[in-house]
This record gives structure tokens, C-alpha cells and sequence, in this order.
């Protein structure tokens, strides 16, 4: 089940390292849907192109694991296992090659109109970056000092979308990332000073996505200055989740906050080393009584709930629906 809202002229989306951005991919990381017929199953696959792909319906850039930083930056530190060495700016690197193709004529102006009339939506960046560090074995205190430059990536993206035409863009948060199965399986510990007495969540783990967070909003400031035309959305994912685990009953999820619909056992229902479609890890029977789908990601019934305080308010600064009016919802499909 896909929940989409419609709004603005044009749907364009750039979704990055998770699968929430307003539908639902899997570790997507960038998605562009120009024509209002499209779907997400007739999207074509950037990667899986030939001479005969059309990419004027939309073009789908999702590459799993992709991270901000480049790969050399994780070969520096150690890491030898990424499960990619796409980046962000390889994947803008794509968008620009192919951003001609998707106007009626080949000039620079009608490259320009169409991002003009588009509005653009930045995913969750950085979220892989700080997965790939922290569940590879990089001790957290050698995480927080590269945060600064996963935002700085970002920044950059931003500021080159604005040159090439963009005017309203939509830049998320991180999550708390100290309430997810994953992490609280793999961080484990016997003080009770890591973890928040209300929620249950690793403290140290929510202060990074904060710091993230903090610092992604001063770089939008400064981005807002310069380019005083372009209409830039900060959206606060962290806080639009937050509240559920701090109420999870409140918002209908009775399975327990902190646990995985699709696991392995233990007391997340998670295995670092098991991903979800992998035996013996296997489904809740109602994912909907569930914030977490695989200890990575959200479910569905959270997901839809996230983007309702986004498009709707109050997770959003300035509010999303004074800049673009929501036309309609839709649940159980894509609505575009």
C-alpha cells in the first residue's frame, strides 16, 4: 500500500538512503516522476537503461546502500564491505545527464522551466552513511566528527538543483535512529544511562541524528540567504517519528514500539546479520501494529502517518501546505 500526496504543478522527487519520501521504495535514492500518469511500477531503472528506455514518464535512480560521502572516504576508514560505491553526487552526476531528455526540446531554458515548475523533494540523506560507519564496527565517537561533511554534500547538492533551476525544495532530517531495532540489537548495553527512561531508545545514538539535524538546519539557513528566490522546507522527520514511541499506543501501535515486525527473536525481534527475506526471519502477522518493518526502516502505517505531520503540519518549517495546497490523498495506491 503506496500513500501519496498530490500537490504543486509537477511531482518531482529526489529520495535518498531510505523509503520514506512521500511513497515507498526500498533504500531508494533518487526517483523523478514528471508525467502525472506515471506509476511506480512503470518507472524505468537509471541502472537498467538500453537505447530504447523512455525516460520522459520518470526515471528511477534508487541504489541501495548509497551514501553522501564517496567511497574512498569509508575505504579510508576501514570499511571494505559497502554494499555500493554510488554517492550522492554520482547520482546527480545521472540526473543532469538525463535532465535534457526530459523536456520537449533540448535547451537550457526548457531544462530550467521544468525544474522551475517542479518540486523537489531531498530524502533522508545520511542516513546510509552512519549505517555503513556504525554497524561496520566504527566506534561512535569517530562517527560524530564526519557528520559536517555529509551535510556539507547535501548543501552542495542543494545549491547545484538551485543552479540549475530548482525553487522549491523540501530537505529532511534523520530519524531518531536510537529507536530502531537495528541499533538497539547491535548496541546493547547493561547501563541503563543509554537509554531514555520514556521510550527506550539509545541517547547517544538520538543525539547524533539531533547534532545531524542541527547542522543540516544551519546550512539550509545559509542556503536560504543566498538564494532568497528559492522556497527551502526543512522537514523534521526526527520529531514527526518521535512521537511515536513516546505514545506508541496513542497512534495504534500496540506491538511494541521498539520492536521489528520482521525478525529473527530477541528483544527487538532483530538480527543485524538477518535482514528481513532472509530464513528464519519472518513477518508479523499486522505490520500496522508496528513502527519498525525490519529494524531499519518504518512501516507502512508509520510512514503514512510521517508524511501526514510533514504535508500537513507541524513537521514542516516553513509549513509545507502554506507553499504548495495539498490537492488530494490516496491510500492503497499511487495518486498522480
Amino acid at each position: 500500500m503506496y500513500y501519496l500526496y498530490r500537490f504543486c504543478s509537477r511531482f518531482f522527487f529526489f529520495f535518498h538512503q531510505t523509503d520514506f519520501a512521500f511513497v515507498f521504495l526500498n533504500r531508494s535514492s533518487i526517483l523523478i516522476i514528471s508525467d502525472p500518469k506515471a506509476t511506480l511500477n512503470s518507472l524505468p531503472a537509471y541502472l537498467w537503461r538500453d537505447e530504447s528506455t523512455d525516460f520522459r514518464q520518470g526515471v528511477n535512480f534508487a541504489v541501495s546502500g548509497a551514501t553522501a560521502l564517496n567511497n574512498s572516504f569509508f575505504l579510508e576508514m576501514g570499511l571494505q564491505d559497502l554494499s555500493t560505491n554510488v554517492s550522492l553526487g554520482t547520482q546527480l552526476r545521472w540526473f543532469k545527464d538525463i535532465l535534457p531528455s526530459l523536456c520537449s526540446s533540448n535547451s537550457s531554458d526548457c531544462s530550467r522551466e521544468f525544474l522551475q515548475s517542479s518540486f523537489v523533494l531531498m530524502g533522508e540523506i545520511g542516513g546510509d552513511d552512519y549505517n555503513a560507519a556504525l554497524l561496520g564496527g566504527i566506534k561512535p565517537d569517530e562517527v560524530k566528527p564526519y557528520v559536517p561533511g555529509v551535510v556539507r554534500e547535501i548543501a552542495s547538492a542543494i545549491e547545484e538543483l538551485i543552479k540549475l533551476g530548482a525553487v522549491t525544495l523540501v530537505v529532511p532530517g534523520n530519524f531518531p535512529i536510537g529507536c530502531l531495532a537495528s541499533y538497539l540489537t547491535y548496541f546493547q548495553s547493561s547501563s541503563q544511562h543509554d537509554y531514555d527512561t520514556d521510550t527506550g531508545c539509545i541517547n547517544w545514538l538520538n543525539d547524533l541524528a539531533k547534532y545531524h539535524n542541527r547542522l543540516l538546519q544551519k546550512e539550509l539557513n545559509r542556503i536560504r540567504k543566498l538564494h532568497p528566490h528559492a522556497t527551502i522546507i526543512y522537514a523534521d522527520y526526527y520529531n514527526a517519528a518521535m512521537r511515536f514511541y513516546r505514545s506508541p499506543n496513542k497512534y495504534g501501535f500496540r506491538g511494541e514500539a521498539l520492536r521489528a515486525c520482521c525478525g529473527t527473536g530477541g528483544p527487538y525481534n532483530c538480527n543485524t546479520s538477518i535482514p528481513c527475506g532472509y530464513l528464519p526471519a519472518t513477518p508479523c502477522k499486522d505490520p500496522s501494529l508496528y513502527v519498525t518493518w525490519d529494524g531499519l526502516h518504518l512501516t507502512e502505517a508509520a510512514y503514512q502517518l510521517v508524511a501526514q505531520g510533514i504535508l500537513q503540519g507541524p513537521y514542516s518549517t516553513p509549513p509545507i501546505n502554506t507553499i504548495c495546497p495539498l490537492a488530494s490523498t490516496s491510500s492503497g495506491g499511487l495518486l498522480l
